[in-house]
């Protein structure tokens, strides 16, 4: 599917000039709570605009480059999994969004664990797409054979995709963000996590094993598991339809909409 109504935009967060790219509801039916999309390690939004045109159906969709990833501002060395946080939510604050719901892939779940646990009035639902780091194999060589072997699973023209966003961040600055990824400890997070919480996973997803899946959506306090057979580690690339199918129940949950005229959430029971 083409990018049809998917915008890229701009703003100053945090000290930091912002690319985002932006999808405004296209579906029938009353406007959802907008939906922020988060990229995994060194690659971009770009990887999320096939998830993001199936979203977009239902809801406002936003999906930022964060500082050092895609077209945004290179800061002089990497953020941390904290500072990664602190600038989330100063975008947030630029671009208006107060509590939206999120969905992120791979290192992006580790970003918005630790948002979520600091800022938990901000998160309305969460799905954590293939979420790294598996605290059974934290070393760099695992990681780094699991994610060479998640290759085999995902669409011929991805590795592009992955060496055009390698050049925009560098592979100097793609080292930083892996060592920092290594040292952040996401299940120590996932108990302080708030919101409903449901965690994807691919059966062909080398980089988050099964029994990693099952602990993480264990240690959340409101967490589900959902198995997307036949799928890789970039769900939102590879598999965008499925994934789209699988979390829209769940992201319509309880589901507020937001009235455009005035500025207010409604909240509506939807069937399960």
């Amino acid at each position: 599917m083409p990018a049809f109504g998917i915008r890229s935009m701009w703003c100053e967060a945090g000290g930091y000039r912002i690319h985002y790219r932006f999808g405004k509801q296209s579906g029938e039916g009353p406007p959802g709570r907008p939906l922020v999309l988060v990229h995994g390690l060194v690659v971009s939004s770009r990887y999320m605009i096939p998830l993001a045109t199936r979203l977009a159906a239902d809801q406002d969709v936003y999906a930022p480059d964060l500082p050092g990833y895609g077209r945004s501002e290179k800061p002089e060395t990497a953020l941390s999994v904290p500072r990664f946080a602190e600038a989330l939510g100063a975008w947030l604050d630029e671009v208006g969004l107060d509590r939206p719901s999120f969905l992120g892939n791979s290192f992006g779940c580790q970003i918005l664990a630790e948002f979520a646990a600091r800022r938990p009035e901000r998160v309305d639902h969460l799905v954590f797409v293939g979420p790294t780091m598996d605290p059974h194999a934290r070393s760099a060589l695992r990681q780094t054979v699991r994610s060479l072997r998640s290759l085999r699973h995902e669409p011929r023209s991805y590795p592009l995709v992955l060496v055009r966003d390698y050049a925009d961040a560098g592979l100097a600055r793609a080292r930083e963000m892996f060592d920092h990824a290594l040292e952040h400890r996401t299940e120590e997070l996932l108990p302080r996590i708030e919101a409903p919480t449901m965690v994807v996973r691919g059966t062909r997803d080398p980089i988050v094993p099964q029994r990693w899946a099952e602990e993480a959506a264990r240690l959340l306090p409101d967490g589900t598991l959902k198995i997307i057979p036949g799928a890789g580690h970039a769900i939102n690339y590879g598999a965008p339809l499925e994934l789209h199918r699988v979390t829209r129940p769940f992201l319509q949950e309880n589901r507020a909409t937001w009235r455009h005229d005035t500025g207010t959430l409604e909240h509506l029971q939807s069937p399960r």
